[in-house]
């Protein structure tokens, strides 16, 4: 049996390595030699623990280089894609907005964005640091113009940290101190000396045990009570993916067996399946399954494809060797080494036989490690602390209590992946002159492109201190900001993260001390999720209906549209008072009552309760309602209109009914907007059917013209702010016209171009 994975799923080699490092000095005996239980399971001895020096020869035991050398490739490629999206290349302008006001979220407050052309500059340098990693050209000056810069960016935007982001990183920072290019590179070309040499089996130890930290961490987050309920990712059930399971199974326990119960069970099994021969199989289609609906579920970009490619890690170091053998010998030119003799290098140790009596002959050689190097010794210790630095790190946040919020530390290093969920009911930003006293209220927003500092106190504090630093722009002197913002975590009640009488600018933060302004998750109040399920299944389909939670001593100012007619407050727990604003009047309304609350109004709602008081709005939006009935109305007309059935004569402002049937898929001019919203909604519908009954050719077609027209925008913009820095700004109108040709899109996108920038993030505001 070859050798497997340590315990961490990290420790691996095979017999064929190992007979291929000592082929030549291989002992002559009748009878081999039997191998213990540990190392046919783990590929080592127990005695290659014992020591430090054994351990070392371990570590640096000569491995195959092909499954590196071919990750090295598939993580280069697919990091040049990434950088054109998820990284915003792209978008950049739109990214850094280049002159205008904005707050940022650096990790570090003075780290700031480097003028628009070399932030560009700054992403041509990733951009060539990628493929070069994928090509294995001028390999270690590649891995450090990648990860300088990919770090410099990642640490520019806390907003957009997450997971998947981070792993990119720490996977560039190992292949910059591994042997990647020793298999299938272009350094291989250049230097006979590296090509399709050993390289040391540490290389293969970190890179497995960081995949393995990612599903394992993964699953021990998911033992949360949140994620073993079913409340983390409820809604991922009426996905169209799971229609399968949905044939057996209610759409509850779709959600509770096979999103929540599937994906802990993966998580915590997916790195042990993959170690061992007999399960491997079976794990790489359950892993492969998991990340493909993934890619389909989420937009992360390039994250499931890179955990793909990341599987085969776990198989034997020479698979590519074996694999690429059964292709014809008219591709093995340009197809990876089948050789099976890789060379030897000194990264490795290798062990060297020497006979312990030299008067007994039958006695067979011992296998002795040859001398350890410095950098044998710096590899292992590297090793060692690198892995226990990563198991710690998720569990770090005692250390860095400033960033704990609802959940702990910054999103990003914690492998808590699709843990909590939020909704945000209410957001409010209060400022007050500290001159004059004056009051006003911000836009939800204003300043910044993102929404994520609504969850987290350190962004809150860099966002009011950047709000803090503008308004006097506006002639408001030395602001005082307040925040008042609801959420819920989990389907829970919506209730304040922070606490909305703290002025932000003036409080203090620490990134090593609690956050005094956070307001507790009301965790006592979490059993209250099943009622809401049997009480939101009691309400027609128009009702809507909002769970709240508040303090004691606080109060929800709150303004009902004149579009929700019937609006009511009924307490569950706890007791309020009522205030309606305009009548200056107050009503007490205790657990088991309820209050009905004008439209077109302000009221607010006071804590008065030793204990948090728990409400709900129930409300429908009548405007809604009324235009669903002319929908409908105008809907059985149309039907009429086609089969022949109407007999009456079709008024002037209703034409446009029978006018869309005669130009199908063409806006029709409706001058009434019940009708001309009727239309634009049907066109949307028949837009929404063709796409997702379209072929699989279609699709495809679309998705490449889509990634056409987004890599293209970003490789013109690149080109213009290169020849920017180069030969200085071209004339206005000449930059105009440069810039218009960059965001050419495809023809059927022209038409809605406007509409679909309104709907990007921050677009809107330019």
């Amino acid at each position: 049996m070859e050798a497997r994975d340590a315990v961490a799923g990290a420790l691996v080699s095979s017999d064929r390595e190992e007979q291929t490092a000592k082929k030549d000095a291989a002992p002559k005996k009748d009878k081999p030699q039997t191998k213990s239980m540990m190392e046919q399971i783990f590929g080592f001895k127990k005695e290659d623990l014992t020591s430090w020096h054994s351990l070392v020869a371990l570590l640096n035991r000569p491995t195959d280089p092909a499954s590196l050398g071919i990750f090295r490739c598939l993580f280069g490629l697919l990091m040049t894609i990434d950088i054109t999206q998820e990284r915003g290349l792209s978008h950049l302008d739109y990214k850094y907005l280049d002159g205008a006001p904005v707050c940022r979220f650096p990790l570090f407050n003075f780290l700031q964005p480097l003028p628009l052309d070399w932030m560009y500059l700054v992403y041509v340098v990733m951009f060539l640091g990628a493929f070069g990693i994928m090509l294995g050209c001028f390999y270690r000056l590649s891995c450090l113009m990648f990860i300088s810069t990919y770090w410099y960016i990642f640490f520019l935007d806390k907003t957009a940290w997450n997971n998947h982001s981070y792993l990119y990183g720490l996977i560039g920072f190992q292949l910059t101190l591994m042997d990647g290019n020793r298999y299938w590179s272009v350094d291989g070309l250049r230097r006979p000396s590296i090509r399709n040499a050993h390289v040391p089996l540490w290389n293969y130890t970190l890179l497995r045990t960081q995949i393995f930290i990612v599903y394992f961490i993964a699953g021990i987050k998911k033992l949360d009570a949140d994620w073993v309920e079913g409340y983390s990712m409820s809604y991922l059930a009426h996905h169209w993916l799971f229609d399968p399971f949905k044939v057996i199974l209610p759409v509850e326990l779709v959600s509770l067996l096979v999103v929540h119960g599937g994906g802990l069970f993966l998580d915590l099994t997916a790195g042990y399946l993959l170690f061992f021969d007999t399960t491997r199989p079976y794990a790489f289609f359950f892993v492969s399954y998991f990340h493909c609906m993934n890619s389909q579920l989420f937009s992360i970009g390039m994250f499931s494809y890179t955990m793909l490619a990341t599987s085969p890690l776990f198989c034997y170091p020479d698979w590519p060797r074996r694999f690429f053998a059964h292709f014809p010998a008219i591709l093995r030119v340009v197809l990876p080494l089948t050789s099976p003799d890789p060379q030897s290098s000194p990264s490795c140790v290798y062990r060297e036989l020497q006979s312990t009596s030299a008067k007994r002959q039958e006695t067979p050689p011992v296998a002795k490690p040859s001398k350890l190097r410095l950098k044998h010794k710096l590899g292992a210790i590297f090793t060692i602390i690198y892995i226990i630095e990563q198991f710690f790190l998720p569990y770090s946040h005692f250390i860095t209590q400033g960033y704990n919020n609802w959940t702990n530390g910054l999103y990003g290093y914690s492998w808590d992946m699709m843990v909590h969920s939020r909704s945000h009911q209410h957001v409010k930003i209060t400022y007050k002159d500290g001159k004059t006293g004056e009051i006003g209220y911000l836009n939800p927003g204003v300043f910044t492109q993102s929404r994520r500092w609504k969850d987290h106190g350190d962004m809150l504090k860099q966002y009011a201190t950047c709000l803090g630093q503008f308004l006097p722009r506006y002639n408001i002197t030395d602001p005082e900001i307040y925040f008042d913002i609801w959420v819920s975590i989990n389907e829970r009640f919506q209730q304040r993260i922070f606490d909305p009488r703290v002025d932000i600018v003036k409080a203090e933060w620490s990134p090593f001390q609690p956050n005094a302004w956070l307001m507790p998750l009301l965790v006592d109040l979490s059993p209250w999720r099943t009622k809401f399920q049997d009480i939101e299944g009691s309400l027609d389909n128009q009702t809507e209906i909002v769970f709240i939670a508040d303090f004691p001593g606080l109060h929800l100012e709150n303004f009902v549209s004149e579009d929700l007619g019937n609006t009511s407050i009924h307490v569950l727990q706890g007791k309020v008072n009522i205030e309606i604003v305009e009548e200056k009047k107050n009503y007490t309304v205790e657990p088991g009552e309820q209050m009905k609350v004008p439209a077109g109004a302000y009221h607010k709602v006071y804590t008065v309760s030793e204990v948090p008081s728990c409400y709900m709005y129930i409300y429908v939006n009548t405007t809604e309602a009324a235009l669903q009935v002319n929908f409908t109305k105008l809907f059985e007309l149309q039907e009429r209109i086609r089969n022949g059935t109407e007999t009456e004569t079709i008024p002037p402002e209703l034409q446009p009914l029978v006018a869309a049937d005669d130009h199908e898929g063409a806006e029709v001019n409706a001058t009434d907007p019940i009708v001309r919203l009727f239309l634009k909604r049907q066109r949307r519908m028949k837009e929404v059917k063709k796409r997702r009954e379209a072929g699989l050719l279609e699709r495809l077609d679309r998705f490449a013209v889509k990634k056409y027209y987004t890599i293209r925008r970003g490789f013109l913009m690149t080109a213009i702010a290169m020849r920017n820095l180069a030969v200085g700004l071209p004339p206005l109108e000449q930059l105009q016209r440069e810039v218009a040709f960059a965001n050419m899109k495809e023809p059927q996108a022209e038409a809605n171009q406007d509409e679909r920038l309104k709907d990007e993030v921050g677009h809107g505001e330019l």
